[in-house]
Parts: C-alpha cells; structure tokens; sequence
C-alpha cells in the first residue's frame, strides 16, 4: 500500500531494545484476507526476531458465553474457541517463546493481562501488524497510544476486507495515533541499508 505516505504526519523509527511486534488475529477465520500480507508478515516477523524484539499473537475466540457485542453486530458470526478456524495460521511459524494472548473483542488490551505483560517486559513501543485493520488493529492501536505506549503501524502488513476502509485506518491513526512502518522502513530502521 504505498498511498500511505500521503497520510504521513510524522516519521520515527522504532527501539529494537523497549519495543514488541503485536501480530493480530491471523487466523484461519482470516486466512483469506491475511493471505495477501503474507509474505510482507513474515518478513515482519523475521526483522523483529532478529532484532530481538519479543512477538506476541493474539488470537480472537469467544465461548458460548462471551459473545456480547461482537454477537449482536455480526449476527452470531463468531469464531468459537476450540474450533480449527481459531487457531493461528500454520504459516506464521510460531516459536515456543512467542507468547499468545486470548482476546474476545477488537483489543488486544480489553479483559487481558497484555498491558501488564508488556510493562513487565519493559517495553515502551508496540508495532501492529494483522488483521483486520479497521477493526483489531485500529482499535488495538489506538488503545496502546492511550495507555502511554508508543505506536508504530505497519502498512504493508495489516489487511482488512477492503482497501477504503484500510486506508481510512490509516488517515486515522496517522492523524493522532500511531507512526507508520512497512518492511523497507522496518529493515532500514532496524539495521540500517544493509
């Protein structure tokens, strides 16, 4: 999505050593809509292991009882826990120290010990990537920039159902919320032109 730059307010780097890579909700409800950032995902992924910077998934389910809202909106269409399309794609080779965060609504923050894991870990910055990104990323971003973390989002690895409301997000979050990164950026950022 190279549009992004005429959104751009400001531009910053992240700190390999106070930040962690949130990858949100690639799923195999999503697989559809993640298939096409693939690539850029794991190339995400790889920069930040090699940076040393922690990657956490969320995973979005709910149970029988926790559907609330989220019920209503999409007229019961929700992801079930325990069900093969809650699990988390095959191909994003997760490690067994990559931590996993349950989540049953658009942020990854709400009913989650991931603020406090994160404090924990000392990090200051988080960088969002996943699906959808008008919905569990935006709101997961926008959520980080009010609880003091700085955000960083990546462009070329979210996706959602539809470029309008993907570049809407982006309008958004570069307004008052989050600085941009794809991979070029991400890999210079980290380590330089190599």
């Amino acid at each position: 999505m190279g549009s992004y730059k005429k959104y751009e307010k400001r531009k910053r780097n992240p700190d390999p050593k106070t930040s962690a890579l949130l990858v949100i909700d690639v799923q195999n409800y999503f697989s559809s809509m993640a298939h096409p950032i693939l690539p850029n995902l794991l190339q995400t992924i790889q920069l930040c292991r090699r940076a040393s910077i922690p990657v956490i998934f969320t995973r979005h389910s709910h149970t029988d009882a926790d559907g609330g809202m989220l019920a209503e909106w999409w007229n019961g269409d929700l992801i079930m826990d325990g069900t093969a399309e809650a699990e988390l794609m095959p191909e994003l080779e997760k490690l067994p120290e990559d931590m996993v965060v349950r989540k049953n609504t658009y942020s990854a923050f709400r009913n989650t010990r991931l603020e406090e894991q994160l404090r924990e870990m000392g990090v200051e910055e988080v960088i969002v990537t996943g699906v959808m990104t008008n919905l569990c990323c935006e709101t997961t971003a926008r959520e980080a920039f009010v609880r003091g973390f700085r955000v960083f989002f990546s462009t070329d690895a979210t996706a959602t159902s539809d470029l309008e409301l993907h570049e809407a997000t982006l309008k958004n979050l570069a307004y008052g919320f989050a600085y941009f990164v794809d991979c070029k950026r991400l890999q210079e950022g980290l380590f330089g032109n190599q």
